[in-house]
């Protein structure tokens, strides 16, 4: 069925949509780690930074001497703070360590050094933490700016007493500078990771599309709804064949049609290599050369006629696909069609006699012959009813049936055959499924008339009918020379369709199908006799014998005939 895809975006371009998203996602977890990570590694730097550089000058005796001698003074000059060794020395490391600053203060928070000498004499402006004793780092904003500071007490010299602190602060230019750095490689590596996954994907997509035969995701599962569709909507089995030999898909109808094994069963034709899969011999020769052959299958369940057709694609070969038609019906209806033909035709036939005897009588009455005929008219009731040329056809009650063997005894009347109700015969009641009963009686006279036609002198068809219940058994015999030793007239295969004269019996698909037909309900036909020349039988005996067995066709409730049935060679 024909569909047109959704407007939209393409599958590439929806691939790449979530190939950006999912790149640029991990991009920016990446960058957010980068940077948490290069924002500890810089503090964590910074902080041991200051931390050694305020230890090493807080254990520096000659300034623990200074500050010593500075806490123990009750007024300290500003001008000669900034003169002093205190403020000399902690410039010179201040200078010679890069530190942002180095401040260092006496026991009350006097600054005894700082790198903006305006200071020098003033209170510090936090919390002087160090003078209890321990050491302290913190990133603080101060008069200088935002810096990562540590504070370490100075002692005096000898003892444990705090006499002042070293405050030595490291600036964070180089945290941005390293921030900046970090961030460029990450962008630059997430930058070379989108190009990558571009080309990766584009690549990915073409490398699907050829092996998808440029079909879109929704086109493929549309096209899947489809198969499915025609594959289970269909009357027609259907049998796929792949490139390499082996069975893709098959749908029910053709499971059923060649009674192949379900799905779920181990045995499943689907993956097989069709050579392996229990086709039948003819249809695996036909997918062998591959030439579009179309040929008649006979199988136990039905009459088929399969075609095979090579498919490919934009030059690509698809492999093959198998119809299957099943024709049962149809020629069932042909079957049933010519019982119908036939008893038109011995109408039509009675007519134009029954006709003729009126045209006779209306001349003579016309021309005044009174008396001739009234003798005319004796001599027709005398005679009986319109030429029925069938002995003891007044066994039959069924009046449908006993008109069809009529019309049969005048086809046979017209080749030169004598067709005759069997002596044996007993059927009572009445058919309540005609056309089943003359399609199969139908078939095995008119091939016992080819047969009979075919024979010796005197040329004769014998019908034998019994009832059981509501089934039919029936058996047709005939003068002919009988089936050839050999001869599979109900062999399943291909049907050629054209047969030797000499095999008049199962001449064409009309005797599988009559066992097919009987053998639905449950019945069967066989052949009881196929004919001798042993000796004692007769002359009316050398002719082959067939028997069918045709449960409810006949109305239930009726007799059964005490004469047996016709079991034969069955």
């Amino acid at each position: 069925m024909p569909h047109e895809p959704k407007p939209g975006r393409g599958f590439a371009a929806r691939i790449m949509t979530l190939q950006f998203v999912v790149v640029g996602l991990m991009i920016l977890a990446a960058a957010a780690g980068a940077l948490w990570v290069t924002v500890e590694r810089v503090n964590d730097q910074a902080q041991g930074r200051a931390l050694a550089i305020a230890r090493t000058l807080a254990a520096d005796p000659e300034l623990q001497t200074q500050v010593k001698r500075y806490a123990d003074a009750q007024d300290l000059d500003s001008a000669a703070l900034r003169a002093g060794p205190v403020q000399e020395e902690a410039e010179a490391v201040r200078l010679r360590t890069g530190a942002f600053f180095v401040v260092v203060t006496e026991d009350r928070g006097i600054r005894l050094a700082h790198p903006t000498p305006a200071l020098i004499g003033q209170k510090v402006s936090t919390h002087p933490a160090a003078l209890s004793g321990s050491e302290s780092v913190s990133r603080e904003h101060g008069t200088l700016g935002e810096s990562v500071r540590a504070k370490v007490p100075v002692f005096a010299p000898g003892t444990g007493t705090v006499v002042g602190e070293v405050s030595v602060g490291v600036g964070v230019q180089e945290l941005a500078v390293r921030l900046r750095t970090a961030t460029a490689w990450v962008l630059g590596l997430g930058l070379g990771a989108l190009v990558l996954s571009a080309l990766s994907t584009r690549w990915l997509v073409r490398r699907l599309k050829s092996q998808t035969l440029g079909l879109e995701p929704a086109e493929m599962a549309q096209l899947l709804r489809d198969r499915d569709a025609v594959l289970y909507g269909v009357a027609d089995g259907v049998i796929g064949i792949g490139p390499d030999g082996r069975i893709s898909v098959r749908n029910k109808a053709a499971r059923i049609m060649l009674g192949l094994p379900h799905r779920h069963e181990s045995d499943d034709i689907i993956g097989l290599p069709y050579a392996q899969a229990k086709l039948p011999a003819p249809l695996v020769a036909a997918i062998a050369e591959g030439t579009g052959a179309t040929l008649r299958l006979e199988t136990e369940q039905a009459a088929l006629v399969a075609t095979v057709h090579q498919v490919t694609r934009d030059g690509s070969d698809l492999g093959q696909v198998v119809l299957l038609r099943d024709v049962t019906t149809i020629e069932t209806l042909g079957e049933r069609l010519d019982a119908v033909e036939t008893m038109a035709g011995a109408l039509r036939a009675q007519r134009h006699e029954f006709a003729n005897r009126l045209h006779t009588i209306s001349g003579l009455l016309h021309h005044g012959d009174v008396a001739e005929a009234r003798d005319y008219l004796g001599e027709v009731i005398d005679s009986g009813p319109v030429r029925e040329p069938v002995q003891n056809l007044a066994a039959i009650e069924d009046t449908y049936l006993r008109a069809f063997l009529g019309a049969k005894g005048v086809q046979a009347y017209e080749r030169g055959v004598v067709l005759r109700v069997g002596e044996a015969s007993a059927l009572y009641g009445r058919l309540n499924d005609a056309q089943d009963a003359t399609a199969v009686l139908g078939n095995l006279i008119d091939n016992a008339l080819r047969a009979a036609v075919q024979g010796p002198t005197p040329r004769w068809v014998e019908v034998d009918l019994l009832s059981e219940g509501s089934t039919l058994h029936l058996a047709v015999a005939d003068s002919g020379t009988g089936v050839e030793p050999g001869l599979e007239v109900f062999a399943e295969g291909v049907s050629t369709g054209t047969l030797p004269e000499s095999e008049e019996h199962g001449q064409g698909v009309g005797l599988p199908l009559i066992r097919r037909l009987a053998r639905t309900r449950g019945g069967d036909v066989w052949i009881a006799d196929p004919g001798s020349e042993l000796e004692g039988r007769g002359d009316e005996h050398t002719g082959a014998v067939f028997a069918a067995r045709l449960p409810g066709v006949l109305s239930s409730g009726q007799g059964t005939a005490a004469h047996g049935t016709f079991e034969g060679n069955k």
